[in-house]
């Protein structure tokens, strides 16, 4: 077993990988590691983690548990899915998802899964509905589909002091002392690699803001600093996970050090919003497959082609309050058209350099390195930008799944994918602009949108109808059809009070 100072510690300790981790196992950890008590974390319909404490007093009680779970209310977990009369479910761990609790070293955590009154996966729980999308996807295409994160977050700090400060909208890849929270970050990505395995690199995000304006106390006065952390590609149920486990624990240390953590997608105007750019890549017996002779292969075409074919749908489950509508605006790096582009940072979809006809560089810039690296994977994966903090991430990838499914079972993906590419900056071709279908403006429309469209999802039953109901409700809900047109007639001063009201309503929406 390889020992570097982010192992996993349990890996370490059980000298075993996660996937080999059994019951008997994690018994050991649990007598040896004087652990009192097991944390269950589980995805409510909110999207949000949930937790359950359960003390572990004997051996009996630690192997009953961990071989059966334990009972939760459904019905407050997706309230009005699910009957109060049977409401029961049964929240049972993943068991390579164990870890030790960074903020309370008693506790062994895992994330669970919902298993219903019949032993079967809940069909309405959020993390199972992907679930299902990652097996019609395999089972169809015989490819898996791997997904990685870019988590976009505020940190929002005591302003104190005026030393260093940072410059507006000029905070990308900033270092100390002009960013203030970077131990803070370090903390969170030690965290999050020894748990996860699959944190690619931190940085702080172009974003800051010296002292936030708001009626809200936890963020009036505050410095805010934009942070960013990308993970590794990992199985689209595995990203899932690992994206809601991290919002739990950026928080929580957040907190830990009397921070605030908020992923909204907005949170003042003329700052950049907090994305959630999702990376996708194909791949066949363990193999990227996204090229072919070094270029984008027909299969990542029709990846792409079917990703502009669910485009204006996903923005029901990747921008789901109407600040989200805020952050999508034209010039900027959030895109409002279906089109897709090589390395361009304005297009929903990206294809961003990915090593694919390269490699070994350091080699060419230190030439005392005579022995080459050998590998045969290729990184080349698209990119989806239009997705922000306010994501259902499980829901998200679910229709990220489907929507690649459609592309590789479609042959008019390809035409799709030939008719959306652009090149350079597409705001300043009026022609092209024109041809480019533009994404929703607002909650109420991505509800109607989704609402026409929703046989895309619920095909071959993966998506229950009571989902996409609650999801076009909880949109409709939010009553921002004309949002824009109202904001856009006010005086200056009152459009920036108004659209603070609406940036900060949800800085703990997801």
């Amino acid at each position: 077993m390889e020992k570097f100072a982010l192992s996993n510690p349990l890996t370490l300790f059980l000298n075993k990988s996660r996937e080999e981790f059994d019951r008997e196992s994690l018994i050991k950890v649990i007598e040896q590691k004087q652990i009192e008590r097991i944390t269950f974390h589980y995805t409510g319909l909110d999207g949000k983690i949930k937790e359950l404490k359960i003390p572990i007093a004997n051996r009996s009680q630690a192997e009953r548990v961990l071989a059966d779970g334990e009972r939760v209310d459904g019905s407050s977990l997706f309230k009005g899915m699910i009957d109060v009369a049977v409401s029961d479910l049964y929240v049972v761990p993943i068991y390579k998802t164990a870890f030790i609790n960074p903020f309370d070293d008693r506790s062994l955590n895992f994330v669970c899964r919902y298993i219903n009154h019949k032993g079967e996966y809940a069909p309405y729980a959020l993390d199972n509905i992907l679930l299902n999308a990652t097996k019609l996807f395999e089972k169809n295409t015989g490819y898996e589909l791997y997904a990685l994160g870019e988590l976009e977050f505020f940190l929002l700090s005591e302003a104190d002091g005026v030393l260093f400060p940072a410059t507006k909208q000029r905070g990308y890849h900033s270092s100390a002392p002009f960013l203030k929270t970077g131990a803070i970050l370090d903390e969170m990505v030690r965290y999050l690699t020894q748990i996860t395995g699959t944190i690619k690199y931190a940085h702080s995000e172009v974003g800051s803001v010296e002292k936030v304006r708001s009626d809200i106390e936890e963020l009036r006065n505050k410095r805010a600093e934009q942070l960013e952390i990308e993970f590794l590609p990992a199985p689209a149920a595995d990203a899932a996970d690992n994206l809601v486990l991290a919002r739990w624990l950026i928080r929580n240390v957040a907190y830990k050090n009397k921070c605030v953590a908020t992923f909204t997608p907005k949170l003042e105007e003329g700052i950049a919003g907090n994305g959630m750019h999702i990376h996708m890549e194909l791949r066949k017996n363990g193999k990227n497959i996204m090229t072919s002779g070094g270029k984008l292969s027909v299969d990542a075409r029709k990846l792409i082609g079917g990703l502009c074919q669910y485009a204006d749908t996903l923005t029901a489950f990747g921008n789901s309050v109407s600040s989200a509508y805020l952050r999508l605006v034209p010039n900027q790096e959030a895109p409002t058209r279906i089109c897709w582009s090589d390395m361009n940072r304005s297009a929903m979809i990206r294809v961003p350099l990915g090593w694919a006809d390269i490699d070994n560089l350091a080699s060419r810039i230190n030439p005392q390195q005579k022995d080459l690296l050998k590998y045969s994977d290729n990184r080349q994966t698209v990119e989806l930008r239009s997705p922000d903090g306010s994501a259902n991430v499980h829901l998200l990838l679910a229709g990220i799944v489907m929507a690649a499914e459609w592309g590789l079972a479609h042959e008019e993906s390809l035409k799709l994918a030939e008719q959306y590419y652009v090149t350079g900056n597409i705001f300043r071709d009026k022609e092209i602009l024109s041809k480019l279908p533009v994404l929703p403006g607002s909650c109420v429309e991505s509800a109607k949108i989704l609402n026409s469209k929703r046989e895309l999802y619920e095909r071959e039953d993966v998506f229950p109808k009571g989902v996409i109901d609650y999801v076009e409700k909880k949109l409709t809900a939010e009553d921002d059809a004309d949002m824009n047109s109202f904001l856009s007639d006010l005086p200056a001063d009152e459009r920036l009070l108004e659209t603070r009201k609406i940036m900060h309503k949800d800085i703990h929406n997801h």
